[in-house]
């Protein structure tokens, strides 16, 4: 019953009580619905994760729906991208002969990328990857996808025995190396691809909301101006550092991807 009552007087508190300033809980941030049609929420992520796939969508229409041979403006900063993605994730996973995953690979990179940068926009502050089952989302798509270009390529049992087998290794070692290999490539390796991209943003996310806040609530004339403005300081900072974790995490991400596929098309040597 005491419990009870000191929740409830906790949550009558408010900022001009004299209780202090009540502590936001995990609703507030990541599970209060934008609005609600029957038993369908629809909340924060859901709205940042159309916004970039419209972003994507609306930037590369715009860039190709009239391609010039000299390209200009939009159509430039596009064929950047599309080169980067080919160049630096494509090519070095999959050679010339796999261009036709082009499109895929470069809409991914670009979807992670810019749910990445909504977490340091200062209005959206979120990114939608920092929610675990929009990375595990992503992640059973890919896996899917691999699986099943490799069931098709080399067959279920060849497929099966080089997710199973390591090359060259001896055969009184097998039993002990076969399952292990299994379950890397089947199961770990689908959990770390998402978890990477999950909990780094998840971190960056929290570092930034952190800072942010107490960077705002100490902005008063007194001494704790000082503090807010070392808050202010180390957020710049840490904005920063985000930035490049956030291309980084989005490379990351779509070069595994790329790696798997072309371990789907040829067994590994």
């Amino acid at each position: 019953m005491n419990h009870v009552l000191a929740a409830h007087a906790a949550s009558s508190c408010h900022i001009f009580s004299g209780c202090g300033y009540p502590s936001p809980t995990i609703q507030d941030f990541y599970f209060r619905p934008l609005f609600t049609i029957g038993d369908f929420r629809f909340d924060k992520p859901m709205l940042l994760v159309l916004l970039s796939t419209l972003i994507v969508l609306v930037f590369f229409w715009a860039a190709f729906r009239k391609p010039q041979l000299v390209p200009r403006g939009v159509q430039n900063i596009g064929e950047l991208g599309i080169l980067f993605v080919r160049d630096q994730v494509l090519r070095p996973q999959l050679g010339k002969k796999g261009d036709s995953w082009l499109p895929f690979l470069s809409a991914l990179f670009f979807f992670i990328w810019i749910n990445n940068i909504f977490g340091v926009i200062p209005i959206l502050y979120f990114p939608a990857t920092s929610r675990f089952a929009y990375p595990a989302i992503l992640t059973a798509m890919v896996w899917v996808l691999y699986m099943g270009i490799g069931i098709r390529k080399q067959g279920p049992l060849g497929y099966l025995k080089n997710l199973s087998v390591p090359s060259g290794a001896p055969w009184w070692i097998l039993p002990l190396l076969a399952p292990i290999d299994f379950l890397s490539n089947v199961f770990i390796r689908p959990f770390t691809l998402s978890v990477r991209l999950w909990a780094n943003m998840l971190a960056g996310h929290v570092l930034l909301l952190v800072f942010a806040m107490a960077t705002w609530y100490l902005l008063t004339w007194s001494y704790e101006l000082v503090f807010s403005a070392a808050s202010f300081a180390v957020l710049i900072a840490i904005t920063g550092l985000e930035l490049l974790i956030q291309l980084l995490q989005a490379f990351i991400f779509t070069v595994l991807t790329a790696f798997y596929i072309s371990g789907a098309y040829e067994p590994a040597h």
